[in-house]
């Protein structure tokens, strides 16, 4: 029987890590990617429902947020994306059609593509970002115990995951 105050998620334990099998570090990614699965399985309601995209065009939006205005190429946005090309031109399609990001062609090469956010997409993204940081860190508390916490912290830079008392 477990503590009355421990978290759910320090529960959790991988199945081998009995026998001594996986390193501390396989079993912090085993829970990096549990958190993760929580994260988005939460933001996809609260995208869709707040910013009208879906998850994976809600990652394009954050990716070209995170840019000069110019934005990205195409190649680009797949690339540190890990997408398809053909799906990327897909989504991008539609975030052009709801009038958030723009495509122009890169001057002197023909198959070039330049993607950036428009105003209005700033303008969103400002105005939801509180909602989407705390539905996020709200995630993650639910998700992560303590001990998870400090493993995720070990698998990062310079410790950037700051614990948070459950």
């Amino acid at each position: 029987m477990s503590a009355p105050d421990a978290h759910p998620a320090d529960q959790f334990v991988c199945p081998a890590a009995g026998s001594g099998l996986l390193p501390a570090e396989l079993r912090a990614w085993m829970i990096l990617l549990a958190a993760t699965g929580a994260v988005e399985q939460r933001l996809r309601s609260v995208v869709k429902e707040t910013l009208g995209v879906s998850h994976d065009e809600f990652l394009i939006l954050c990716l070209l947020a995170e840019q000069p205005r110019t934005g990205l190429r195409m190649t680009q946005v797949a690339d540190l994306l890990g997408r398809p090309k053909t799906r990327l031109t897909y989504q991008i399609a539609c975030l052009q059609r709801s009038g958030l990001v723009t495509r122009t062609s890169v001057c002197g090469d023909k198959r070039g593509v330049q993607v950036a956010l428009t105003d209005k997409a700033r303008e969103l993204l400002g105005e939801t970002s509180a909602l989407l940081a705390g539905t996020v860190r709200q995630a993650l508390a639910d998700s992560m115990g303590n001990e998870q916490r400090a493993a995720m912290s070990a698998l990062l830079p310079d410790g950037e995951m700051e614990p948070s008392s459950d």
